[in-house]
């Protein structure tokens, strides 16, 4: 039996899930503080720990699976920290997955449109991060990081209409619409990135043991020391 943990902080929302052959065991997630802050630093372990032992304890699990942005520089450093952390102490395999590529696997078949899937997440700095993956989940955009006007660009070039997911299509969703893609109410599932598809991705991903988080882009920190001292000379 394949049981797999799974967990992703790209975003300000934690997310973890446990499946045994497919089938979700335990899901747990968490949001942002009341300050808004994301709590990953300190409601990840303890929400791994609480699916892990749902699900019969560390001797099932059999594979980790870690969403690997792109998304929040800290966020993503602390899920992929973790991910390498457990495995290594385990002794699991475990297995990088885009998140965009799980939030485009949110749509559920029966809801399904067949439309191409625009995954979006809001990257802040008034930019969205994005891919574009066909109905059956393959990648049809390389994933991108940039403004909504030419992310609205891209859409309109298409051929056909894409429905337009995540936290960043809710942020854009004037811009995206406008373009041409359709975007569900804001509360609808369809826009929550959640673990229980990454574990569904681990298995048409590699594993690998050097998992390296996927930022798109430089950190704030970094382009503020630039802008303040100048670039560095390495």
């Amino acid at each position: 039996m394949e049981t797999v943990l799974a967990f992703d902080t790209a975003t300000a929302e934690l997310t973890v899930a446990l499946a045994a052959d497919g089938r979700i065991v335990a899901e747990r997630e968490a949001g942002p503080d009341e300050s808004g802050r994301p709590r990953h630093a300190t409601a990840l372990l303890v929400a791994i720990e609480d699916a892990v032992e749902q699900g019969g304890g560390w001797d099932a699990v059999t594979r980790i699976a870690v969403g690997v942005g792109p998304g929040t520089f800290t966020g993503l450093r602390i899920g992929v920290a973790t991910a390498r952390a457990l495995a290594q102490s385990r002794d699991l395999p475990v297995a990088g997955v885009s998140s965009l590529a799980a939030l485009a696997a949110g749509v559920d078949a029966e809801d399904d449109p067949g439309m191409p899937r625009l995954a979006a997440l809001d990257a802040k700095r008034g930019e969205a991060f994005a891919a574009l993956y066909g109905a059956g989940g393959e990648p049809l955009w390389p994933e991108w990081v940039g403004p909504p006007d030419v992310l609205a660009e891209r859409i309109g070039a298409l051929e056909e209409a894409p429905l337009a997911l995540g936290d960043g299509s809710v942020r854009f969703r004037d811009q995206l619409e406008r373009a041409g893609a359709v975007v569900p109410a804001d509360g609808e599932q369809v826009h929550r990135l959640r673990a229980r598809h990454l574990c569904r991705l681990a298995a048409q991903a590699s594993d690998a043991r050097d998992i390296e988080p996927n930022y798109l882009r430089r950190p704030d920190a970094e382009l503020w020391r630039e802008r303040d001292h100048g670039p560095s000379n390495g």
